[in-house]
């Protein structure tokens, strides 16, 4: 089993900026999917943004990146970034997904999606609001 936590930050419109900024910053492999690539354009003026990104670093830094889409509610001062659990197995997301959703707020249902075997969002009891999925290779 395998199991991490990464900061995922969020930003409107500057996420490919930020990425590269880190990668400068830190070195790694740069990686990025556009909401267009992932067939999940809402607004044409957004399809270019990120929907999801990462650098990953053999120095052990990792962070991960997207644009929060013009339909969904920002405020930089309250939801700047995420804490991402990423797992190898649904099971393990799938315990930790039950666990943390105690008297959360769930934000996306966990299940399967288009680019892994699962996926979820909530904000916990806390205020801390976590996006859970299964690692997939790209």
């Amino acid at each position: 089993m395998s199991l991490t936590t990464t900061t995922h930050a969020n930003f409107r419109g500057d996420a490919r900026a930020a990425l590269e900024f880190y990668q400068a910053t830190f070195g790694g492999e740069l990686t990025t999917l556009t909401y267009e690539q992932m067939q999940a354009v809402g607004d044409p003026a957004e399809a270019d943004q990120i929907m999801w990104g990462q650098v990953l670093a053999p120095n052990g830094f990792h962070v991960m990146a997207f644009d929060v889409p013009g339909s969904r509610a920002f405020d930089r001062g309250t939801e700047s970034f995420f804490e991402s659990l990423r797992t190898d197995t649904i099971e393990e997301a799938t315990t930790a997904w039950e666990k943390l959703s105690e008297g959360a707020t769930v934000i996306e249902p966990f299940g399967p999606v288009q680019w892994g075997p699962a996926y979820g969002m909530l904000t916990d009891k806390f205020g801390i609001t976590w996006v859970i999925d299964v690692a997939v290779q790209y």
